[in-house]
């Protein structure tokens, strides 16, 4: 006899406590409130801490969501992120699933305005570091933080890396073109957020093989851009390099992170889920 599949049992996450990093950002909201729908008790966490209790603000208005927490911590730390995963620890409980948000990504408006040197052959060590230690370090003092504590007590989790598109694509320069300007002064798409994200791919892939026996799974979503008001000209541009013909939606990732933090995706480990409108097909 064939078993049905109870669906709400396998998405469910009551009981569950969640910790999101970057949470102050547009994305990091979505994640938030992604799992809030499942029943998980979230964390958020960010830097900023006034962008977090906005963000909380906001999640507690839909629908009288109350299992919202807020922690100031930097992912570059690794006395912060332990300090916080003690914090979580005496006063929630044990974390069952890490999602690696947070990250320094300049909007392509910023890239435009030739505000800060893009170009490979101008870019400053100190801004390689800066950005590498949030998104590619951050990512690893987390998961070294939150999920050795996830193998070591037998209970497993769940441990999901923001990636991107550029994570298997590489940025076409062409989108932040700009007229009459030549071309070794023209702005780019810096090095680092590639570099970022093709790494956050590879430590998920090695997450996912090392803490295997200890029932901690880990995978990659990479998002393609998503539309938030950008200069009509740069929409244009992008949306001709993706098939479905538009960007991205502020919730249209939210079904893949439910499914990426439940049981719903219970046999699947050390995989990069690509969701872009079919961007990196062409």
């Amino acid at each position: 006899m064939i078993k049905p599949t109870n669906y709400p049992e396998i998405f469910s996450l009551h009981g569950k406590t969640a910790v999101i990093t970057g949470s102050s950002g547009l994305l990091g909201r979505k994640h938030s409130l992604a799992l809030l729908e499942l029943g998980a008790t979230v964390v958020l966490t960010d830097i900023d801490y006034d962008g977090l209790k906005k963000a909380r603000a906001e999640l507690e208005s839909v629908d009288g969501y109350q299992k919202v927490r807020v922690l100031k911590m930097n992912v570059a730390s690794e006395k912060s992120v332990t300090e916080t995963a003690s914090i979580i620890s005496n006063d929630i409980g044990r974390v069952d699933i890490l999602i690696n948000n947070a990250a320094i990504n300049p909007t392509s408006s910023v890239i435009q305005s030739n505000k800060s040197p893009t170009r490979l052959e101008n870019f400053d060590l100190a801004q390689w570091d800066k950005e590498l230690s949030v998104g590619l370090t951050g990512a690893f003092l987390c998961s070294k933080v939150f999920g050795s504590r996830m193998a070591e007590d037998g209970g497993g989790g769940v441990i999901l890396n923001i990636a991107s598109d550029l994570s298997v694509i590489a940025p076409d320069q062409r989108l932040y073109h700009k007229e009459g300007v030549q071309n070794n002064l023209q702005p780019v798409k810096p090095v680092t957020y590639s570099v970022i994200k093709a790494g956050l791919v590879g430590l998920t892939r090695y997450l996912a093989s090392y803490w295997l026996d200890e029932g901690v799974r880990a995978n990659a979503l990479s998002p393609g851009g998503v539309y938030t008001g950008q200069d009509d000209k740069f929409v244009e541009k992008l949306t001709s390099l993706i098939p479905m013909g538009r960007m991205a939606r502020e919730n249209e990732y939210v079904g893949a992170v439910q499914f990426l933090c439940s049981d719903a995706s219970a046999y699947m480990t050390g995989q990069n889920i690509v969701i872009d409108g079919g961007r990196s097909i062409w």
